[in-house]
């Protein structure tokens, strides 16, 4: 019988990679490393077969030209290495992710689009760098469109762990299953709404997101400048209460945001929370341990990790 055997919630930040010796909080940063370091010791412990890889992508697999709200990578996989992340194939459970995607269909519930050539970028590799090390896993990439509106709602994205939990409990054999949901917390990018953008750099991000599809590079040096001159705006109320709600098995309340207010509360960067929900509706909600939080202004973010052993819950829960 196919188990499902970890879950793991972690933010990410390509300047983690980029800006390690320019950070100011070298004390909060290592925090934040070790506490992905023991996440990691934990998926090791797990002995997952699979790891559902569940992240957001920032314009490099996803272009405003098709924006699907969920898409499952069903055969290639490639990683596109922005920012020292890792780069190239990426090995796929290939019978498990057309498992899934098919009885999403079947079941009626759920249309999510698929990829048999998927490109992720840094919203997914960054958890496959610190978290996968010294594992032997294939996975199942999971896209959820985050940052161009309409967005899925977070009940929809709740729904759909649900139904990827019935999928992977019904898939044949033994296989153990793990699910990482990469993203959050609390912050906010220099990005426009793209329906609406004001001043230059918003209309080249725009101009980014629409004719990237076979030349991203080209605009990555501008857009890492951007990046890097924006400020802050973090909500570390907002991230504890987030974090005790993932301790008390009630991330589902998280549901009670709408798009618009999430982002007014906790910034455009914490629509990646539907990558929390959605792996802790995988999970069936079990409480989780939070390993750390650390905010981290000179990587824009809210630093987050978590780990949610299903092993664990029926004590936690008495």
């Amino acid at each position: 019988m196919t188990e499902i055997v970890l879950g793991v919630g972690a933010s990410h930040s390509t300047l983690m990679n980029t800006h390690w010796e320019e950070t100011f909080h070298k004390d909060r940063a290592e925090r934040f490393r070790d506490a992905l370091a023991e996440a990691r010791e934990a998926l090791l412990a797990a002995r997952p077969d699979t790891v559902i890889l569940i992240g957001s992508n920032h314009f490099r697999g996803f272009w405003l030209d098709l924006i699907p709200s969920f898409t499952i990578g069903v055969g290639e996989c490639v990683a596109s290495g922005e920012s020292g992340t890792p780069k190239g194939p990426q090995p796929v459970d290939v019978p498990l992710a057309r498992h899934i995607a098919n009885s999403l269909v079947e079941s009626g519930g759920f249309d999510p689009a698929f990829s048999a050539r998927l490109q992720i970028d840094h919203g997914q590799s960054h958890a496959i760098q610190y978290l996968f090390e010294g594992l032997d896993v294939e996975i199942v990439p999971i896209v959820v469109n985050v940052f161009a509106p309409p967005l899925p709602t977070l009940a929809r994205c709740e729904e759909l762990g649900r139904a990827i939990r019935d999928a992977v409990l019904a898939f044949p054999g033994d296989r153990r299953v793990a699910v990482v949901g990469s993203g959050g917390l609390s912050h906010r990018l220099p990005w426009p709404d793209w329906r609406e953008p004001h001043g230059d750099d918003e209309e080249f991000m725009v101009g980014a997101w629409l004719n990237g599809r076979e030349n991203w590079q080209d605009y990555d040096v501008r857009r890492r400048e951007i990046i890097r001159a924006a400020e802050a705006a973090l909500n570390p109320e907002f991230d504890d209460e987030f974090l005790s709600l993932v301790e008390q098995g009630e991330i589902r309340r998280l549901m009670a945001y709408s798009t618009e207010e999430l982002e007014k509360v906790a910034g455009n960067g914490a629509q990646e929370l539907r990558t929390w929900l959605l792996m802790s509706a995988v999970l069936d909600h079990v409480p989780g341990r939070r390993l750390a939080y650390e905010p981290m202004p000179e990587w824009l973010t809210g630093m987050g990790v978590a780990v949610l052993d299903p092993q664990q819950a029926p004590t936690e829960r008495q």
